[in-house]
């Protein structure tokens, strides 16, 4: 991908993404298809990797755990406390990522 077409998909991945309760969330992750990504991944950046089929990159973030499926405890834990989480889709998949403290919610 030429990097014209890359910051056109960067930017629209960017205008996609938004806050959403984890309760909206709980039939993807029924179904599996919601990716965690740890706080210090820029989260449109790991969606334009994943959408542009980067797997060395996705490769070593899911081999270092700084992304990978949600799990149970962590569903558990955003149920009960009402959390609002950033959320991209990258078909199949549901990117999603806790706010840093002090950010906007």
């Amino acid at each position: 991908m030429d990097d014209p077409d890359r910051e056109i998909l960067k930017a629209k991945l960017n205008l996609d993404t938004s806050l959403i309760s984890w309760h909206e969330l709980q039939r993807h992750f029924a179904a599996g298809c919601v990716i965690s990504v740890r706080t210090n991944l820029d989260l449109v950046e790991v969606a334009l990797r994943i959408s542009t089929d980067d797997s060395e990159k996705v490769g070593k973030w899911l081999s270092a755990g700084m992304i990978g499926k949600v799990s149970d405890e962590e569903a558990r834990m955003w149920l009960d406390s009402k959390a609002r989480l950033w959320a991209v889709v990258v078909k199949p998949w549901v990117l999603v990522q806790e706010p840093c403290a002090g950010s906007l919610q």
